[in-house]
């Protein structure tokens, strides 16, 4: 009689409604029993029995519920639907309809919800009857592999909803196969219809954190001169902050809301850096960037958009404060890093878009917990930390949702989010269907959670860091519909945070067992920590012999807060590859400043100069440092008046220096020196240049010497060889032949004098002859062997002694 009431157009009150059904069922109970003894009816759907029985069957058409609006209805609305059926089966379905069917009572529970999405099959008791009438949509048949769209409009009253609360729909489409001859349901998909056509008498206060976060997109490497033109690893970043991206919907969709914005100060900092020259990473070289103008805009948009709004501000880059507890905290430096992550973020923030951020704000991953995560994002100075409800889960006994704030101990609150609320917008949302039951479901918890007590509650809402755009936009429809119904009302994340905790809330933080497997699985290893502090340690060592140390480690101390980024889960090898390249660029700038390779060098003597050279091939000066020349061999070799010596070095950007260093050397031979360069305060600083000094006592000015005089010594021979061929010629062409000692019975080769007359002049012997007087011709006087002296000039051809 209910059924045939709906068909006729009847509204019946929903406590008749409710009777006519309850009295159906009891007064058919003997009926039942005969009708397990006979062939099912041909119409099932009059058979409850017969309908279990063919629930099967209930999958052969897929219906998607592709629209529902509006999602809230409330009193004199219309509700429409719309979506498509599909057969999905092997034969053709005829005689169908679409129609909609709501149960009979609002669902009691939040569970009751999760319960109604995880069945599947068709049962009429908890699926309800069908509306009917004139509220269908015909099919004379249904191809198999064929969909084909659907819409339904029922204004609300027909529905026949009853007191305030949660509903299920039903949109179902029934018809008959040539194996099934008989109309009964192919097909149904659920959804759920929340119920409050009047002002709750107490709403909930709703706190819906909006994250605007990214990736990493920015490197450590800057271009030379002033504006050290950053690089980028990709231009993704212009594709998510263009029109259509996710980080440009986030925002578009964001500035309509009420809702807390929560900011990574590493995205702000990478689209400023896109506002002007930049370059971008393309295989071994970089391109310029083209997208100035679009971050410009985002930029602006942002600004004007949080003014006057409750801006949350996470540590530089959200590091993940789970793998920095798990696997971090016990590495030199890495506390120290988060907690100047925390210390720059607020700053950046204000800086950037005119606000005052709060950040006081931890929050882990998927706000699952753990006593080692709270307390480093204590150490961090945070006070407050968002958490989740699936993680610090509240009592059994607990029949409802618990204010938000919590106070765990120390002077820390834990601010836990809901579980189901906060996990509503995951999965694929680009199909219509998925989004309208998202926003649906989402709607239905966050009412239900409303009618659990007539306590106001504080529920705080964190959905995934990194939305997508189809996701955004969804969580935008539901937030949209939520804020204009009657039973909550918007919050600020920190008033949620101040609100007075419920005393039958659990504050007990779970321990380090309970947290989930799968994330920490994704946590960065302790190794990522150890690369991390091994780059901070290069820096250090770095930086202080830099005349301009920002422009070195800004840059860097920003990229390892980026190496600790919550962004990397689920990605250890691009993490890996971005720890590496920030390693590897940091040694070759550090590489820019070195020793010059020497070969042997010769010392001759016992004191002598050695040069060094230092080359600086960095845009900027380097100063503090000092260089120090060791000699492994110092009783032989002394470097100044020692095993070695030091001296400053000062070099400004794009030049070389040649350092000296006196040597003292004991003995000759070969002896092994060490340059190397040290910072001011001790460290040792690039690699070290070994080179062999050769000790000898012959210097360069005495083998001059020794050359000049052996050169002399041939020049001298030379001359008197030709100087005896000279005088040989001259005698010959004078016709003048030796004297003949024959008469002496001595032959001229045996005559010693001779070859000697030929080439020395003698000096004449003094005579007894008195002068003027001729000389005796006695035989046996030698013959003179030059002609009597003249005060004439020498003739051509003369020997004249020299």
């Amino acid at each position: 009689m209910a059924e045939a009431a709906d068909f006729q157009g009847m509204s019946p009150s929903p406590a008749r409604r409710w009777l006519l059904r309850t009295g159906a069922l009891f007064a058919g109970a003997p009926l039942l029993a005969g009708l397990l003894q006979l062939p099912a009816a041909p119409h099932a759907e009059a058979a409850p029995t017969a309908a279990r029985a063919d629930a099967t069957g209930s999958s052969t058409v897929e219906v998607s519920l592709d629209s529902l609006s509006p999602s809230v209805p409330t009193d004199g609305d219309t509700v429409t639907v719309s979506g498509t059926v599909t057969n999905k089966g092997k034969q053709t379905v005829t005689n169908a309809h679409v129609g909609l069917r709501v149960a009979s009572a609002a669902l009691t529970s939040r569970s009751a919800i999760d319960d109604a999405v995880k069945r599947t099959g068709f049962d009429q008791f908890a699926d309800g009857t069908e509306v009917g009438g004139k509220y269908v949509e015909q099919f004379s048949k249904l191809t198999p592999g064929v969909a084909q769209p659907f819409t339904i409009s029922v204004p609300v009253k027909e529905l026949d909803l009853g007191s305030d609360g949660v509903y299920q729909l039903g949109v179902s489409l029934s018809g008959q196969t040539t194996a099934t001859p008989y109309k009964h349901v192919l097909g149904i998909q659920r959804t759920f219809l929340p119920w409050q056509p009047d002002e709750a008498g107490t709403k909930t206060k709703t706190t819906y954190l909006w994250p605007l976060i990214s990736t990493t997109h920015l490197t450590a490497e800057t271009g030379p001169g002033e504006r050290q033109t950053p690089v980028f690893l990709d231009d993704d970043l212009a594709k998510e902050i263009s029109a259509g991206g996710r980080l440009e919907q986030m925002l578009t969709l964001g500035k309509d809301l009420d809702i807390t914005w929560v900011i990574d100060p590493d995205l702000l900092a990478s689209v400023i850096a896109m506002t002007d020259s930049y370059r971008v990473r393309s295989a071994d070289t970089t391109v310029a960037g083209r997208n100035q103008a679009v971050a410009k805009e985002w930029l602006a948009e942002l600004e004007t958009a949080v003014q006057g709004e409750e801006v949350i501000a996470l540590p530089f880059a959200d590091p993940d404060l789970a793998s920095l507890a798990h696997n971090g905290k016990t590495v030199t430096g890495s506390l120290s890093r988060l907690k100047d992550a925390t210390d720059v973020a607020s700053d950046t923030v204000e800086n950037i878009l005119r606000v005052e951020p709060d950040g006081d704000f931890a929050w882990p991953v998927n706000g699952a917990v753990d006593p080692s995560i709270v307390k480093v994002a204590i150490s961090a100075g945070a006070d407050k930390v968002i958490a989740r409800s699936d993680s610090l889960q509240e009592s059994r006994s607990l029949s409802y949702t618990p204010n938000a704030a919590r106070p765990v101990g120390g002077g820390t609150t834990a601010v836990v989010a809901d579980a189901r609320l906060s996990t509503a917008f995951r999965g694929d949302l680009t199909k219509a269907e998925n989004s309208t039951l998202a926003v649906q479901k989402f709607l239905a918890q966050s009412l239900m959670t409303n009618h659990q007590t007539n306590k106001q509650r504080s529920v705080v809402i964190a959905p995934q860091r990194m939305p997508s755009a189809s996701q955004a936009q969804t969580m935008a429809q539901a937030l949209t519909a939520l804020q204009e119904g009657a039973w909550s009302q918007s919050q600020e994340l920190s008033a949620a945070a101040a609100a007075k905790p419920d005393p039958a809330a659990n504050t007990r933080i779970p321990s380090a067992s309970a947290y989930p497997s799968s994330l920490r699985k994704q946590a960065q290893p302790k190794s990522a920590f150890e690369e991390i502090q091994s780059t901070q340690v290069g820096l250090d060592r770095f930086k202080v012999i830099l005349s301009d140390r920002s422009r070195v480690v800004t840059p860097f101390g920003r990229t390892m807060d980026r190496e600790m980024s919550t962004s990397w889960r689920g990605r250890s090898v691009e993490a890996a590859v971005y720890r590496n390249n920030v390693k590897s660029y940091l040694d070759t700038l550090t590489g820019q400043v070195r020793l010059i390779e020497k070969s042997e060098t010769k010392l001759s003597g016992r004191s002598a100069t050695i040069p060094v050279t230092v080359q600086n091939n960095l845009v900027q000066g380097v100063e503090d440092l000092r260089l120090r020349l060791t000699s492994d061999a110092p009783k032989r070799l002394e470097i100044g008046d020692k095993a070695f010596a030091e001296q400053p070095v000062d070099i400004s950007g794009g030049h070389s220096e040649s350092v000296k260093f006196t040597t003292n050397a004991a003995v000759n031979g070969r002896v092994n020196v060490v340059a190397q360069l040290y910072t001011a305060d001790g460290e040792k600083y690039g690699a070290p240049v070994t080179f062999t000094v050769n000790v000898t006592e012959i210097t360069p000015t005495v083998m001059l010497v020794i050359a000049g005089g052996v050169l002399l010594l041939v020049l001298a021979g030379f001359r008197m060889y030709t100087q005896r061929k000279r005088a040989a010629a001259l005698l010959e062409s004078e016709g003048t032949a030796p004297a003949d000692n024959s008469a002496e019975g001595v032959s001229p080769d045996e005559d010693p004098n001779t070859e000697a007359a030929s080439l020395v002049h003698t000096p004449e012997k003094e005579s007894p002859v008195k002068p003027g007087a001729d000389p005796p011709e006695h035989a046996s006087d030698p013959a003179p062997d030059t002609a009597p002296e003249s005060a004439d000039p020498s003739g051509t051809g003369e020997r004249v002694d020299r």
